[in-house]
Parts: C-alpha cells; structure tokens; sequence
C-alpha cells in the first residue's frame, strides 16, 4: 500500500512540474521492484527525461503492538532550470523526513 502511496506521490510531482517536450516524451528506462510480502519490498525506476526513484520498505518491530513499515529512499528530478534535484527521506513512527541540497534546513 505504501508503495502505491508513493508511487502516486512522485507522479503528482512529475505531472505538477512544467510540461516540455522532452516530459512528454519521457518513458521508463529502467524498473525492478521486489514485493518481498509481509517484511517488506523495494523498487527503483528511472526515466528518459532524468526522474529516478529508490525506495525500500521495512518491518519494523514484527509482531510487538508497534510494528510498523520503515521506509527509505530517494528521488531525483530535473528542474526547470536544468538542475538535478535530488530527495532523499526516511519515512517511519516520526513521519516523513525530507533531506536535500534545495530544501531548508
């Protein structure tokens, strides 16, 4: 579910961002993903227009009243001023916890 979640979350930003034609045109050149069940997953993609993802997804705690999933990656786009931006993040029991170069501190 998390990585639907996430999934969804980085197309919301590639289509948020200014439209070129290199965008349009854009198309996956690379995809692996591992959905290991119940302890975790991870996947990677990359695109012909320089948007790339990494994440992977794991147990935490199994079986304990706070079992949770923690999540960590990163992702990396080109700006509209030909910068390559990259995130990288930990998601788990204290939220989501962004980290780049473009990103106040």
């Amino acid at each position: 579910m998390k990585m639907i979640i996430a999934f969804f979350a980085v197309m919301a930003l590639a289509y948020a961002a200014p439209q070129n034609q290199a965008d349009r045109d854009a198309v996956v050149t690379r995809y692996d993903s591992n959905n290991i069940g119940i302890d975790g997953y991870d996947f990677v993609y990359e695109t012909s227009n320089g948007i790339s993802q990494q994440e992977q997804g794991t147990l935490v705690n199994p079986g304990a009243e706070n079992e949770s999933i923690q999540v960590r990656g990163q992702y990396s786009y080109v700006g509209a001023d030909g910068r390559t931006y990259t995130v990288i993040y930990i998601a788990d029991e204290n939220g989501f916890q962004p980290q780049g170069d473009h990103i106040p501190k």
